[in-house]
């Protein structure tokens, strides 16, 4: 595997107005540093770009759609700003794809867990399988879903995000839905790959003034994230370094699934 390859790939196709921005990463399409900002360097790049219309965020592979941040360099922090940093990386995504002027739709095709709930939040639209379970467990980690709480928050509001952060259990993609999370749950991935497309394709041929002004209406209330989500990656930045997270981070199995943003 080349060094690229182990850091994590972007890949963006664009077709017909349509730019297919598809992320991976070998563990679990966990989300590195290097990662996270060509994600965000990306999406800034397709809001500039006047022939995408629409955009797909989506995982490579049949499995894990996102196992959240990386605990390989959760484990190597040495400072309170380390870690302030390190969190930063989901802000930064988070904020291109609230200031992108295009609708994002997203492809939840397996898991979600920790930070991987919140780039789904940060979409503006969702398609998921039933497969697409979701969960919160940086509290069982000695953090908390600081960074990208503001995110699912708005979606499915203070109580359920109160209860996913409280008690880290596994949601199945139905209760994803009747909170707001997922938009529409899909059967079978055949199914997932005739609907999204589709859907996309008649959102590229609307009005992109109409809907680049939709989105500023459905973003309205959030212009105060650009401060707000580092100051909450400071936050994490700082329990990253306590003894409780340090002994938590390192008794975590490589695979295990428990990810954290």
């Amino acid at each position: 595997m080349s060094e690229n390859e182990q850091e994590g790939t972007v890949a963006v196709t664009l077709d017909q107005g349509i730019a297919t921005v598809t992320f991976h990463h070998p563990k679990r399409n966990s989300l590195p540093a290097t990662l996270l900002r060509k994600l965000a360097e990306t999406i800034d790049a397709l809001g500039a770009d006047a022939e995408a219309r629409v955009v797909i965020l989506a995982s490579e592979g049949t499995g894990t759609f996102c196992a959240g941040a990386s605990f390989e360099e959760l484990r190597g922090l040495r400072s309170a700003d380390e870690g302030k940093e390190f969190f930063s990386g989901f802000a930064r995504v988070i904020l291109a794809m609230r200031r992108c002027p295009k609708v994002i739709i997203a492809r939840v095709q397996g898991k979600a867990v920790g930070g991987g709930v919140g780039l789904v939040a940060a979409t503006d639209y969702s398609f998921a399988l039933h497969s697409a379970s979701i969960r919160l467990t940086e509290l069982a980690v000695g953090l908390g879903p600081f960074v990208v709480g503001p995110a699912i928050e708005r979606k499915i509001g203070r109580a359920a995000f109160a209860a996913i952060s409280l008690d880290a259990d596994w949601r199945d993609a139905e209760w994803a839905e009747r909170q707001g999370l997922y938009t529409r749950v899909m059967d079978t991935e055949a199914a997932l790959d005739a609907v999204l497309p589709a859907f996309a394709h008649r959102l590229a041929g609307m009005n992109p003034e109409a809907l680049t002004q939709l989105k500023r209406v459905l973003w309205e209330g959030t212009a105060h994230w650009e401060t707000l989500l580092f100051e909450r990656a400071a936050i994490s930045g700082r329990l990253a370094m306590s003894d409780f997270t340090r002994q938590a981070v390192a008794r975590v199995e490589p695979g295990s699934g428990s990810r954290s943003a």
